[in-house]
C-alpha cells in the first residue's frame, strides 16, 4: 500500500479542464466571446511555456465564479461536464486508477485547476482524494479570490505536505503521474515520478533521470 497521485490535466484527462471551461462559458455567451477565448488561450500557452502568472490566472479565471450565483455556476458546470469533460476521459486512465485501487494504494489527485470544476471530476474518476487550487467562498458567493496557496509548481508540494500531515500519511513508495514540467518540484519528490504523455521539457528530463514514460493516449 502507497499513495498513488495523479495530475488531472492532460494526465488523467486527454485535454486541460480549465482551458475547457473557458470555452464553455464563451461558447454559451456567458462572458465576451472574443476577449475570454483570446485571454484563456494566451494564459494556456503560459502554461505549457513554464511562464504562467498564477495570481493574474487565477484573478481571470475566478470571475465569471464572482459574477454569478452559484445556481447558475452549477448548472453550467454540469453542462460542461457533459459535453466537455466526458469525451476527454481516458479509459486507460481508468485502468491506471484500477490497478492502483486494486492494489489499496491510497488514491489522490493534485491539480492546479480549481475545486469548484475538479470536484466533481475527481468523483466521476472514483478518486476520493483532491488537492485543487480553492476558490474564497463567503456567504454561499464565490468572491474571486484564492483561499490559501494555489496547487501550483511549488505550491503543489506546500498543499501535499499539509495533506500528508493531516492524513497520517507519508511519500514512502510514493509515485506521481503528471505530464508538465510545472510539476517537476512533487515529481523530484515522490518516490516513482512518471511522466504520462509528457510535454517536450519534462521528457527530455525524464530520460535523462531515467524516469518511467507511459502514454494513457
Amino acid at each position: 500500500m502507497a499513495l498513488a497521485i495523479f495530475d488531472l490535466d492532460n494526465t488523467l484527462l486527454g485535454g486541460d479542464s480549465d482551458y475547457l471551461w473557458g470555452r464553455y462559458l464563451a461558447e454559451n455567451n456567458i462572458v465576451d466571446a472574443k476577449a475570454y477565448h483570446e485571454a484563456n488561450l494566451a494564459f494556456y500557452h503560459d502554461y505549457q511555456a513554464g511562464q504562467l502568472d498564477i495570481n493574474a490566472f487565477l484573478e481571470f479565471v475566478f470571475t465569471p465564479l464572482k459574477e454569478n450565483t452559484l445556481p447558475d455556476l452549477l448548472q453550467w458546470r454540469e453542462a460542461y461536464l457533459q459535453e466537455k469533460i466526458r469525451p476527454i476521459m481516458l479509459p486507460k486512465a481508468s485502468e491506471l486508477i484500477t490497478y492502483h485501487r486494486q492494489q489499496g494504494d491510497t488514491l489522490l489527485i493534485i491539480t492546479a485547476t480549481n475545486r469548484f470544476l475538479t470536484q466533481p471530476i475527481a468523483e466521476a474518476l472514483g478518486i476520493e482524494h483532491l488537492i485543487a487550487t480553492e476558490p474564497e467562498m463567503i456567504d454561499g458567493r464565490y468572491t474571486g479570490k484564492v483561499a490559501g496557496i494555489p496547487s501550483f509548481q511549488d505550491g503543489k508540494v506546500s498543499r501535499l505536505t499539509t495533506w500528508l500531515s493531516e492524513q497520517d500519511e507519508t511519500l514512502e513508495d510514493s509515485i506521481f503521474y503528471s505530464d508538465s514540467h510545472n510539476d517537476l518540484p512533487l515529481l523530484e519528490k515522490v518516490t516513482f515520478p512518471v511522466a504520462v504523455d509528457p510535454d517536450a521539457t519534462l521528457r527530455k528530463v525524464a530520460e535523462q533521470r531515467g524516469w518511467k514514460i507511459l502514454s494513457l493516449r
